[in-house]
């Protein structure tokens, strides 16, 4: 493994109105490619900038980045030593973009959590204008929960309803007015969303499906099943495609690659869980990608998803 630096960096892709971001790409002698994500921290780009893993989407072109070591003491990314050059098990699925603390889009904006319980489940809180601030249930819909548990990497949403909690620490002006096609990545990505008093009006709540187990039956290769309300259940090959089948290799730590096999009999005792199951450029966990409704499906007897996984690209 060799160690270099970079000649210079530059702004490619952005959208409109994002003056200050830097995305993607590097100049190494005469090339203009992609960089890759395996930073250790934010300090690989400096204190005021923040990484943000696929907002942006995937890159084109030659892969030439992969490891920055920087040390806090650099004012340029050129200055940094980088450890990899052109690794071939990368891919453009981990482009990385960033976004300066000086942007337009305000670093935050469109942040999200849940305060509950559990990780998946709570009152909605958004980071709007520098303060994280309650959504009120007018207006909110089943598309935008759906872009939240996606963002949130809780899968589907079971529900959302209203509440009229409050608590000190949050500001008393509460946001409204989010609107979402349903395929953004980020709350952040849906129209600009308004700030109004909190007054008695309906908080909102939302509960996601959180599914976070899938496996192969064989290891790295074999029918696909997802763990769901207590048990293992079939994934059916309806709509699945390569990227689909390589992204679950790579959330199993089963190489780069994947392929979809022949299919084969399902277990009849096990209920068929997931069906038309398909990854988007953007989706970088299994979770964030669209999928019918829980337990819904045109699964036959032989429809389950069998899948062989590669370390090699293909």
């Amino acid at each position: 493994m060799t160690s270099g630096h970079i000649s210079g960096i530059k702004k490619v892709n952005t959208p409109e109105n994002y003056d200050d971001v830097i995305i993607n790409k590097l100049i190494s002698p005469g090339e203009t490619e992609g960089v890759q994500e395996e930073y250790d921290d934010v300090t690989s780009v400096s204190e005021d900038v923040r990484n943000l893993l696929d907002w942006f989407g995937e890159g084109s072109g030659e892969i030439w980045a992969d490891v920055f070591d920087c040390d806090r003491n650099e004012t340029k990314l050129s200055e940094c030593s980088i450890s990899s050059w052109s690794r071939a098990e990368c891919s453009h699925r981990q482009d990385v973009g960033v976004i300066c603390s000086n942007s337009s889009l305000a670093v935050h904006d469109g942040l999200v959590r849940l305060s509950g319980e559990r990780q998946c489940e709570g009152e909605v809180e958004v980071f709007i204008h520098k303060v994280w601030r309650r959504v009120l249930l007018d207006s909110w819909s089943l598309t935008e929960s759906s872009v939240v548990c996606r963002q949130l990497g809780c899968g589907s949403v079971l529900n959302f309803y209203g509440s009229s909690s409050s608590s000190p620490e949050h500001s008393h002006e509460c946001v409204t007015d989010f609107q979402c096609s349903g395929s953004e990545a980020h709350l952040g990505n849906c129209s600009s969303p308004q700030t109004l008093s909190c007054s008695s009006k309906q908080q909102l709540s939302i509960t996601c499906l959180e599914f976070k187990e899938i496996r192969l039956t064989e290891g790295c290769e074999g029918n696909v099943e997802v763990f769901y309300n207590g048990s293992w259940g079939n994934v059916c090959w309806n709509q699945m495609e390569r990227d689909t089948a390589s992204l679950i290799c790579q959330e199993l730590n089963c190489g780069r690659s994947g392929v979809l096999s022949d299919s084969t009999a399902r277990l009849k005792s096990a209920p068929n869980w997931l069906d038309k199951v398909k990854c988007r450029p953007h989706d970088s966990t299994v979770w964030q990608c669209p999928s019918s409704p829980w337990g819904q499906n045109d699964c036959g007897e032989d429809e389950v998803a069998k899948i062989t996984c590669s370390c090699e690209m293909m």
